[in-house]
């Protein structure tokens, strides 16, 4: 799934057109997907993990460009799908594999095949969905957010040196929670229409500089907070809604009695 994937907005230009800037940005995310995977086979990893990042800026690019441009189309919605999965779909899997999973030999390649899975089934139950209504909240974690929650763990770990068991064991957990979160019915924020009132847009803007500094701070650290935020939101959310709405049906029910 992509966080601004220019195949969302619902005015597409003539079928089958072919917009330029828009399929060369996505073909730029293809390439830094597929870089990622050369990377890890490599034994690269820091490399691989920097390389979906990219991948998921310029995933986010080509949806803004197209609609600022005007030059959505049904081409770019299924080729955005495409690069999708393999750019947040085949490459974090075979990062995470010959990174960790590898050594729990068949849960290891199971659990990268089954991140695969669910990742093509996200992108294909988004690209079904009624396109105004995931513009406001996403509905299972997004694909590109579940890759970059596999990226900044590896970026993490490698700064502080984790290793051993625990690190591994949580990464093989890692892996089949962001499968299941993707399969989702857990609601996640939209960031593709951000509406600020003009009264607001001044301190909008001063917490996005603020944010920009946190993250240069220490990149490894505190993306992956970040992106762990943003990954616990969606479960942490439908909990706290079920535990409000049962406490109303109790406070309605004695109201009732």
């Amino acid at each position: 799934m992509k966080l601004m994937g220019h195949g969302e907005d619902e005015h597409f230009s003539p079928k089958g057109t072919i917009c330029l800037l828009p399929s060369l940005l996505t073909t730029v995310s293809l390439f830094s997907g597929f870089y990622a995977i050369i990377a890890a086979i490599n034994g690269d990893f820091f490399i691989s993990a920097v390389a979906i990042l990219v991948s998921g800026i310029f995933d986010g690019l080509d949806g803004r460009v197209a609609r600022l441009t005007g030059t959505a189309s049904q081409f770019g919605m299924e080729y955005d799908s495409l690069c999708d999965l393999v750019a947040f779909g085949v490459a974090p899997a075979v990062l995470a594999y010959l990174w960790t999973l590898q050594g729990y030999g068949r849960y290891g390649w199971l659990a990268a095949f089954l991140y695969v899975a669910t990742t093509a089934l996200r992108l294909a139950r988004f690209n079904t969905l009624d396109a105004s209504a995931a513009s406001k909240e996403f509905t299972g974690l997004p694909c590109p957010a579940a890759a970059a929650m596999i990226s900044t763990s590896v970026l993490f770990c490698l700064f502080v040196n984790a290793t051993g068991p625990l690190k591994d064991f949580g990464v093989l957990g890692m892996v089949y929670f962001l499968s299941y979160l993707m399969v989702s019915t857990h609601k996640y924020l939209s960031f593709k229409h951000p509406e600020t009132t003009r009264s607001k847009a001044f301190y909008v803007l001063v917490g996005m500089v603020l944010v920009i500094i946190l993250i240069a701070t220490e990149p490894q650290i505190t993306l992956f907070f970040i992106i762990l935020t943003y990954m616990l939101s969606g479960p942490l959310g439908g909990l706290y809604c079920l535990l409000f709405k049962s406490k109303k049906t109790v406070n309605e029910e004695d109201k009732a009695a």
